[in-house]
């Protein structure tokens, strides 16, 4: 099992929207609106990197109003 967190920068005034359309993405496990440097902190739970990298890459980038995105693969 891979564990990632994915920190998420977003336009202003859309984080309830982009936080549902983020925890219906398979292999998300959390989504948390947050302060400080970025709006999201996402945590997903998958078999495989490439799947984390699939989830970032082809669906959190993809939906409107997500303006960046870090991703952190958890060592333990």
């Amino acid at each position: 099992m891979v564990t990632a967190y994915i920190m998420v920068k977003a336009n202003t005034g859309e984080a309830d929207r982009l936080k549902g359309e983020i925890e219906a993405l398979d292999g998300v496990t959390s989504a948390h609106i947050v302060a400080g440097d970025v709006d999201f902190i996402v945590k997903v739970s998958v078999e495989t990197p490439a799947e984390v990298k699939n989830i970032v890459a082809d669906h959190i980038q993809a939906i409107s109003g997500v303006e960046d995105t870090q991703t952190y693969i958890s060592m333990d």
